[in-house]
């Protein structure tokens, strides 16, 4: 009977591994998908690591942090690599937490699931600032703050909708 469980745990464990790395790809495809700004660039990434906070738990915390940090690598953005990993890391870590209060398809879940989002958006934004501010001066990471708040408002408006999207195909 352990032979068995144990055989489920591992197949459990190797599916979650491969969900983050598929969503780590398609993090690093969003961010990817980037419109340049004075200080960097705007990408959909954030969009991709709502959705997989949503539907992995905390452990999106992985595919958020490396396929952003890996979206920063390939840009020639290696200044960022560190700071994105932790920024985004907690960014899919908070969503997942506040998002996996949402039980269902029903106002108070989307609710959950908008709030979620705008806490993880709001910890990119002041995280991005924050360290701006140490590299480039306050002044010039204000200058950004605007460019990640449209980042963050297009996520918030792209992931939401599609969450609940398949959570009504998913409770069907």
């Amino acid at each position: 009977m352990a032979d068995n469980s144990s055989r489920t745990n591992k197949r459990s464990n190797l599916r979650v591994i491969a969900e983050c790395g598929i969503l780590a790809a398609l993090v690093f495809i969003g961010t990817e998908i980037r419109i340049p700004t004075a200080l960097g660039f705007m990408n959909l990434g954030d969009g991709v690591i709502l959705v997989a906070s949503c539907f992995l738990g905390p452990v999106a915390f992985f595919p958020a942090a490396i396929g952003s940090a890996l979206g920063d690598l390939i840009a020639g953005y290696p200044v960022y690599i560190a700071p994105t990993f932790v920024i985004k890391g907690f960014m899919g870590l908070a969503a997942a937490l506040i998002m996996k209060q949402s039980h269902g398809k029903n106002a108070a879940g989307v609710l959950i699931r908008i709030v979620g989002a705008v806490v993880a958006e709001l910890i990119m934004v002041g995280g991005y600032y924050g360290f701006e501010a140490i590299m480039y001066g306050p002044e010039a990471a204000m200058g950004a703050v605007v460019f990640n708040l449209i980042q963050a408002g297009v996520a918030v408006i792209l992931a939401v909708p599609l969450t609940y999207m398949i959570t009504l195909k998913k409770n069907k």
